[in-house]
């Protein structure tokens, strides 16, 4: 029974990581119709940066606050200087172009800061709580990780259901030359959604690094359950974005405390193929699957 508690904890608080990961990947794809694969790789530079900055003797919450800030700066440049430039002529162009990214940003991360391995502290304390006399498997960390996911959700709801601005995003991506007619400053828009969506990225990874080891790959595992657990919400959702996260999160602790930690990448393939078969366009997408 122990052993079934810890691992469904273990598994929801993994899971929210995945989810914080999926709402950087919805928010960019609803405020500007790209999946960026790069997205991992920009969160690893900015929890980079953070380290630095915690390690020159800055409090946690300074370097935190560098990343985030960081990550908005990164995701804004990206856009304007790569993006776009392909934007409008081809969907696949800028897909391509992020991975390209990916790949710069690594090897540049590598000179930069080296590939040995860093230990990244967290603010809160990383060893199980004590409940009715046992240690179960969640940390002050962990509680941080559920506060910082849950704000996030809220916000990004808030944001695309409650606002003129996330009206005009939509617009954007979804019709720019419609929306250009209707007085919308396309072009800011998509810079703003780029940013954005690095801010909520950067969170991620300082979610995945607290109170563990980071090096230029740690966020390369990442980007691939995040998409499936994107996936499996619905590019289109929030809350699916979070829920797939958690769902996933779950199944793969599951695999991994009783089946064995080699078959957690196997696992999300599996469920990453059922999704794609079974409902494309993910569990609380609003979006109707199209054959053309």
């Amino acid at each position: 029974m122990q052993q079934f508690v810890n691992t469904t904890l273990g598994g929801l608080t993994q899971g929210l990581v995945f989810a914080a990961f999926a709402l950087a990947l919805v928010l960019i794809w609803r405020s500007t119709r790209v999946v960026n694969f790069a997205q991992a790789p920009m969160a690893m530079v900015t929890t980079f940066i953070a380290w630095s900055v915690i390690d020159s003797g800055q409090p946690w919450w300074v370097g935190f606050a560098a990343a985030l800030a960081s990550g908005l700066l990164l995701g804004a440049i990206v856009e304007r200087g790569l993006v776009r430039h392909v934007q409008g002529k081809g969907e696949i162009n800028a897909v391509i172009l992020t991975l390209g990214i990916f790949l710069v940003l690594h090897a540049a991360a590598a000179v930069v800061f080296g590939n040995d391995f860093r230990s990244f502290t967290a603010p809160f304390g990383v060893r199980g709580l004590e409940v009715g006399g046992r240690t179960v498997a969640l940390t002050g960390f962990d509680l941080f990780t559920i506060v910082a996911v849950l704000v996030v959700l809220v916000a990004l709801v808030a944001l695309f259901r409650f606002t003129d601005l996330g009206l005009r995003m939509r617009a954007a991506a979804f019709n720019p030359e419609v929306a250009r007619l209707l007085g919308v400053r396309v072009p800011r828009l998509m810079t703003l959604g780029w940013a954005l969506a690095a801010v909520v990225g950067s969170l991620a990874g300082l979610l995945v690094a607290g109170g563990s080891l980071i090096h230029p790959g740690y966020m390369d595992q990442v980007v691939v359950l995040g998409f499936v657990a994107a996936v499996l919400g619905g590019l289109d959702s929030p809350v699916g974005a979070v829920v797939g996260g958690l769902l996933l999160g779950v199944a793969l602790g599951f695999v991994s405390g009783y089946l064995g930690s080699h078959l957690v990448t196997t696992a999300a393939l599996i469920v990453l193929m059922a999704v794609l078969l079974v409902r494309p366009q993910g569990l609380f997408s609003s979006t109707t699957a199209r054959r053309v």
